[in-house]
């Protein structure tokens, strides 16, 4: 979530940005990310280095709204791409040129020249001294995607403000992001943006985008999702590992997915949500378009019925291990715990392709069995179905667990 609704009128946009936020919460949805760089929120939009607090304004109600509702922010401080010479008008931001006032003759002399250095801790200040300490903000990151860049060593940028936002916002998690994890040349940069000294949070990008180098871009959401997450847990960073941006856009980022409209019943949201989790995340996948995919399709129902299947567990206490098991028909996405193992089953030959571009309705699956070992037979297991919303008691014959009738998918627990 960037940027509100309602066009340019304020008052219109911030009941709109509510009206979400009502949505989000009342169904169990508990953070946000906000560009603070978007045109609607952005302070520094008159001049380099110049912060309207007047216009600030607008992020005091939002996080107004938030706390009303026990949502907590993150905050993304900057995205722009170049200083007055590029393509995207939505990532230009000539005025930190020195032609219009700014310290920097270039994107690259934003990054290694110390005057844009010096006034970029000062900015992170400016927001020190008015949000600092705000337990309703949960992290504050310094770019979005910052390798989409060219030019200037970002990397190197990236080390030395992450210490300078960490001072500022101590009680904060401080983060940065890189783009879609979506060719081979990105590996050894995440693996490098992971493993960073003062990176509180492993992040990762990754869409289905059908023009993406790596092919598991192209394939099942549940699929590429987790493989996201599995890469940034190799790297052993010892950090929490998130999705933090997903879901379904045209080759290359050319625009949102053209089968949004068909995905009437939110699967797409459903694997964004659930697979990361049950692969080792710290938390849901989170989704992007929320405007021309989740509110417009009405989809925030997908957010609680996340939120009940994990209702009562405290990941940190049950340290979980995630595995797959394998079944002819599911891939079975486990976490063991200490004292609770998680199952979330998702039907293989239910996909995208399938039931958006095939148009074949999901299958209702009777009968299936599923061998969880010693963790069904000795406790107590049941089953939610995130799609009707319903709660059962399991059947353990045989050493296997028998699951009610489903379709797409269903999530197990034994405690």
């Amino acid at each position: 979530m960037i940027s509100p609704p309602g066009g340019r009128d304020e008052a219109a946009a911030l009941r709109g940005m509510e009206e979400w936020l009502e949505s989000l919460s009342s169904n169990g949805g508990n953070y946000i990310r906000v560009w603070l760089s978007h045109p609607f929120w952005d302070v520094e939009h008159e001049r380099s280095g110049v912060y309207d607090a007047e216009k600030a304004k607008r992020i005091d109600r939002l996080l107004e709204m938030c706390r009303k509702r026990g949502i907590r922010v993150k905050m993304t401080m900057e995205h722009f791409r170049s200083i007055g010479d590029g393509r995207q008008q939505w990532a230009d931001k000539p005025l930190h040129n020195k032609a219009h006032g700014g310290p920097a003759a270039s994107i690259a002399d934003f990054f290694d020249g110390e005057a844009s250095r010096a006034q970029f801790r000062r900015k992170i200040r400016w927001y020190a001294d008015r949000y600092g300490d705000d337990p309703i903000v949960y992290g504050w990151e310094l770019w979005n995607e910052i390798n989409a860049v060219r030019g200037g060593d970002y990397m190197a940028w990236t080390a030395v403000m992450l210490p300078e936002l960490q001072r500022a916002f101590p009680r904060n998690l401080v983060m940065q992001s890189l783009g879609s994890f979506d060719t081979e040349r990105v590996r050894d940069l995440y693996r490098r943006h992971s493993r960073m000294e003062g990176n509180t949070i492993a992040q990762v990008h990754r869409y289905l985008d059908l023009g993406a180098q790596l092919e598991v871009c192209h394939g099942p959401v549940d699929v590429l999702a987790a493989d996201a997450i599995r890469e940034l847990l190799s790297y052993d960073a010892r950090r929490p590992v998130i999705l933090a941006e997903s879901g379904a856009v045209e080759p290359k980022h050319t625009g949102p997915f053209k089968l949004y409209k068909q995905d009437r019943d939110g699967i797409l949201l459903h694997d964004v949500l659930f697979a990361p989790f049950f692969a080792g995340a710290a938390g849901p996948g989170q989704i992007w378009h929320w405007d021309v995919y989740v509110a417009a399709n009405n989809l925030w129902w997908h957010f609680g019925r996340f939120a009940e299947a994990i209702r009562g567990i405290d990941p940190p206490a049950e340290k979980f291990e995630p595995v797959m098991i394998e079944h002819e028909r599911l891939r079975i996405y486990a976490l063991k715990g200490r004292r609770t193992m998680l199952a979330w089953c998702r039907d293989s030959r239910n996909t995208w392709r399938s039931e958006l571009e095939g148009g074949e309705r999901p299958q209702v699956l009777r009968g299936v069995a599923v061998d969880l070992g010693a963790a069904a037979a000795r406790g107590k297991a049941r089953v939610y179905d995130p799609w009707t919303g319903k709660w059962s008691d399991a059947a353990v014959r045989n050493g296997k667990l028998e699951l009610p009738a489903f379709s797409r998918s269903v999530v197990i627990r034994v405690e």
